[in-house]
């Protein structure tokens, strides 16, 4: 069989890409390397995506994929791409569950959370050290975390955590935050929460458990000691674009044009792992729309 499109993740981006597809009759297959959903499933809330005041990224990510399956979308899930194989009029889709041949690629795949880099960090992963609040706040309820970064994940991933930790340190390395005002205001008004400005993670220590961390003032250079029980991490995104040779940034990030169009003709990138100044779950969504469009009529013009 040759699809008309695969697309690869199953995020926001790959989801509406999906919808438009099916809709546009096209046979299409999604691949998806760990669940349907991406990482909306392990956000909180949310409350700037229009027409819900406040949902959680797991019903969000469920009313996507619902919508997506109506209109008979076909997904295979964790199955990891290892690269795609440019034949002109078709691409072949190398996976660890077999190959797929397809007219059009549409790359959806996402982000990673960037490691902090600190001594001690890999050693305490899953104990202790975390990148994600939402699946493993629930561990340290009465305890006392320490969240590290400024933007908008690191605050609202802050917040969540204030309902079951009783206090909450905000680690970053500038002396003012980059996150929404909104969700700035919000923090800052949390009586749980306090900041530590113009530092950074040394090392991360303790013994079967994360213990206390070591901490570096930025501007004077001297260190302190704080107790710890857990340390969150939201220091940047890796893109997952290994996989693919298509044009990149320094930073891995898919070059696209307007229509979503990258280096490789009939290979489309849509969502965050392409270089947008915007990654967010409304801008994701435009970018699979325009991706699986242009996918259509480039497919058209074969």
């Amino acid at each position: 069989m040759v699809y008309d499109i695969v697309i690869i993740g199953g995020g926001p981006a790959g989801l509406t890409a999906g919808i438009y597809a099916r809709r546009a009759m096209l046979n299409t297959l999604l691949i998806e390397k760990v669940g349907v959903g991406g990482q909306i499933i392990i956000t909180d809330l949310i409350e700037n995506y229009p027409g819900f005041l406040e949902i959680s990224g797991g019903e969000l990510a469920r009313k996507f994929e619902e919508h997506a399956l109506k209109f008979g979308l076909e997904t295979k899930g964790m199955i990891d791409v290892t690269c795609i194989e440019d034949r002109g009029k078709t691409k072949l889709v190398r996976t660890t569950e077999g190959d797929f041949e397809t007219k059009a690629v549409i790359i959806a795949t996402g982000t990673t959370p960037r490691k902090l880099g600190a001594r001690g960090e890999l050693n305490y992963i899953g104990r202790g050290v975390s990148y994600c609040a939402t699946c493993d706040g629930f561990f340290f309820r009465d305890k006392v975390v320490a969240v590290v970064g400024g933007g908008d994940s690191a605050i609202t991933e802050a917040i969540y955590l204030t309902k079951m930790a009783k206090k909450v340190y905000i680690i970053h390395r500038r002396d003012r935050l980059r996150a929404e005002k909104i969700n700035q205001e919000h923090a800052i008004a949390n009586p749980k929460i306090s900041f530590i400005w113009d530092s950074v993670i040394e090392e991360i220590a303790g013994n079967k458990t994360v213990e206390k961390v070591i901490i570096r003032n930025v501007k004077t250079n001297e260190l302190s000691e704080m107790k710890t029980d857990g340390v969150f991490i939201y220091v940047g995104l890796i893109p997952n674009t290994g996989f693919t040779d298509v044009e990149k940034d320094i930073g891995g990030f898919i070059i696209v044009n307007n229509k979503m169009e990258t280096s490789i003709r009939g290979i489309f990138a849509a969502g965050d792992c392409r270089v947008t100044p915007l990654r967010q779950i409304a801008t994701a969504v435009g970018d699979g729309a325009i991706a699986s469009v242009s996918a259509e009529r480039y497919i058209d013009g074969l």
